[in-house]
């Protein structure tokens, strides 16, 4: 379902263009940011678009608005424009993400949402290690235009895929009180702590993704880049096993570890000076990301009203793009000061703060059980 490249492949091609037109910088992040807020304010209202114009409408509007953004990069000659595009674009993003998001948590059994979530996620995995490394060879070798031209028809091949979906039959009996209660709020109760451990782990992505090539600048490691390969073939594999998991013995099974997988695969990379570490935490960071991120998003969908998935999807992939943002921001200031090793360091707290909370929770649930009497 998700054949569209994913927010961080958005990023690189935004980073282009803006190279392109000519810029510092600082321009560059407020940029690509731009993105993401317009992303996260539409996540807010998708299931009150969904409700008002239905699903597969709305999907095809996103797409559209997807492809028309995706080819505009090609005309952009002014930044001003630039940042209009944007807006846009995570407009598009947002509307045609989040339906996706929800269509595969109706189409998938309740009783295997884990492992399903971790065969939908596979996509998003895919793009992020394959669709950079194609991006760059097309910009290098054959300029911004062709970068810009394959992207296009990629989006546009989308639509034909688009229409094979089988959209699951509403019940009949649902009453307009039902979709009132699914529409309003932006907010779904449920799913708001396990959003917020996907926070967690989302800001130590954003502090691989926006500070890894500086690492590699400060302890000379040139091929630093390969570290994104590595984790994303880890996490190809660790998926379908770790979401198994999760539907047969719930959460407790699989976030604690993923957890302790993702804060080795940290400290490793921070004390890395050659390919052999390197890759080692490469390895420990995608087991830890590819047990942790579908499991979260399966246990948001499970604590979640089934009228309320579409709230509950767009709170899931805001907590993604707030997270990156908030890594890429906080963590930036902590490197100023202790360096990027030290910075690493200082990000698998996120992971210890994760470990606490959730420990914090599964007392309170157990505390909160009726005692039974003998």
């Amino acid at each position: 379902m998700r054949l569209f490249k994913s927010s961080n492949d958005y990023s690189f091609t935004a980073s282009s263009c803006i190279k392109h037109i000519g810029s510092s910088g600082t321009m560059i992040s407020f940029v690509i940011s731009l993105f993401a807020v317009s992303a996260i304010a539409t996540r807010l209202f998708a299931a009150r678009l969904f409700a008002l114009m239905g699903e597969r409408r709305l999907m095809f509007i996103g797409l559209i608005i997807f492809a028309v953004s995706t080819a505009g990069y090609a005309f952009m000659h002014f930044l001003g424009s630039l940042l209009v595009l944007r807006i846009v674009y995570g407009i598009g993003f947002a509307i045609a993400g989040t339906a996706f998001g929800t269509l595969a948590s109706e189409i998938i059994p309740k009783n295997r949402m884990g492992e399903g979530m971790g065969y939908f996620g596979l996509s998003t995995s895919l793009s992020m290690s394959i669709a950079p490394v194609i991006g760059l060879w097309l910009l290098n070798a054959y300029g911004f235009n062709t970068l810009i031209g394959v992207t296009s028809v990629l989006a546009v091949i989308v639509f034909p895929l688009a229409a094979f979906i089988r959209f699951p039959a509403k019940e009949a009996a649902a009453s307009s009180h039902t979709k009132t209660r699914g529409s309003s709020g932006i907010w779904e109760k449920g799913a708001v702590f396990p959003c917020g451990l996907n926070l967690l782990l989302s800001v130590t992505y954003g502090g691989l993704i926006t500070f890894i090539a500086l690492f590699g600048k400060e302890v000379s490691l040139g091929n630093v880049g390969w570290f994104f390969l590595f984790n994303a073939m880890m996490v190809l594999i660790i998926r379908p096993f770790s979401g198994k998991l999760f539907d047969r013995k719930g959460h407790a099974a699989v976030l604690p570890p993923g957890a302790l997988f993702t804060a080795l695969g940290l400290i490793l990379l921070s004390y890395a000076s050659g390919m052999t570490l390197l890759v080692i935490s490469a390895f420990c960071y995608g087991i830890g990301y590819g047990m942790l991120q579908p499991s979260l998003q399966a246990w948001t969908i499970q604590r979640s009203a089934p009228e309320r998935r579409a709230v509950a999807t767009g709170m899931f992939y805001n907590s993604i793009d707030l997270g990156i943002a908030i890594g890429s921001v906080c963590l930036g200031f902590v490197a100023a000061g202790t360096g990027y090793a030290g910075m690493y360091r200082v990000s698998a707290v996120s992971m210890l703060l994760f470990l606490i909370l959730y420990a914090l929770y599964v007392i309170g649930a157990k505390r909160s059980q009726p005692v039974t009497k003998s």
